[in-house]
This record gives structure tokens, sequence and C-alpha cells, in this order.
């Protein structure tokens, strides 16, 4: 199951959103015990370290509850605390780049944007294979690129704005992460099932 189907499942009364926002310390609780788990399993694919990923737990709630009192319910609570653990994510590995003196380039090529199906990757559930060790071949951009858009669900174009970069960036990355991941996700041809492997979440 994606980490975007585990924030969706998770249904918090209006009311808990409401004295949270103003300041219930008992509405923090119930709505940090409620999202924890799956804010700490993003920050965790993310950032591939236990110590980190609980690092950026606390520095997601300290903005949920910083910023909830403008939380205007236009989406779903979980959806919008999805993001905020992304961004808080995304800033910790742009931080880590900028210290190893690596930089987000975009010398990429252009690429049409398409899905796994398109880069000859099969999606039967038969030939699924374990997500985490394919991606953990990729680079932490990469990796990250791929999640957000194949598991997350996030356009190139929010991809984009999470990286500072532009969509051309996003879609390259993407294609080249496919191409990487292609030769893992490979099987023998058998009973007439393409070749190929699914990323199964």
């Amino acid at each position: 199951m994606a980490d975007m189907s585990k924030f969706a499942d998770i249904d918090i009364d209006p009311g808990i959103i409401k004295r949270a926002a103003n300041g219930d310390a008992k509405a923090h609780e119930i709505i940090y015990r409620a999202f924890s788990a799956p804010v700490y399993s993003i920050c965790l694919r993310f950032t591939k370290v236990p110590a980190h990923a609980e690092d950026l737990v606390q520095e997601t709630f300290i903005e949920i509850m910083r910023s909830i009192a403008k939380f205007r319910g236009e989406a779903a609570l979980g959806s919008w605390i999805r993001r905020i653990a992304v961004t808080k994510s995304l800033m910790f590995l742009r931080s880590a780049w900028t210290k190893r003196g690596q930089v987000l380039t975009d010398d990429w090529h252009e690429v049409t944007e398409g899905d796994a199906l398109s880069h000859g990757i099969s999606r039967h559930p038969d030939d699924a294979m374990d997500l985490d060790a394919a991606l953990s071949s990729l680079s932490d951009v990469s990796r990250a690129v791929v999640w957000l858009h194949d598991v997350e669900g996030f356009t190139h174009k929010e991809i984009a704005g999470f990286m500072g970069k532009t969509e051309s960036f996003s879609k390259s990355q993407l294609s080249r992460a496919y191409q990487r991941l292609r030769p893992m996700l490979e099987v023998p041809e058998s009973g007439g099932q393409p070749d190929g492997a699914a990323i199964s979440y």
C-alpha cells in the first residue's frame, strides 16, 4: 500500500482539528498519534537513516502544530500533512546534497512524460518485486523522484516545485531511473506473460 493511501485512510474529526488550531495539547497528541507512523515512513524513504527520519518527524509535527490554524480543510488533513513531511524530507536531502558539493543540474535531455508502462516495465501483480531493493540502487535524487511520482502520486510540476527545479528535470530523472531499474525488473518470459516485473506497492 502506498503511503498516500495510509494518509488518506486516517480520518480526524473536524472538532479535533479546530481544537488543535486553538492550541489544545490533547488534540495535538491525537493528530500526532494518528499520523506519526506514515510520516516516519515517508521520512525514512528519503533519508534511509532512522535517526534522521525521527528528527524529521519532529520537525514535521512542529510545523504542523505551528501552521494548523491556517489549515482551511480545502484538502484532506492527511494530504496536507503528507505534503509537509515530503517538503521537510526534501529540504533535508537538498541540504545533504549541498554539503557533499552535489548540485541538482538541469543538463538532462528532454523526455516525454510517461509512466512505467511506456518504459517497458510491466505492472502484472504476479511479477511483483521488492520496490525498496530496486530503489536502493538509485541516487538520492532519482529515488526521491520515483517515490514522489509513482508511489505518492505527485505530478512532475509538483515535484519540480518541491525541488526548486523544472518539470523537465523531474521527467528526465524519472526516465533515467526507469532505465536503471528495468534490467533489475526483467524476468524470463513464461506462460505468455510479457517481460518485466511490476513496481509493487
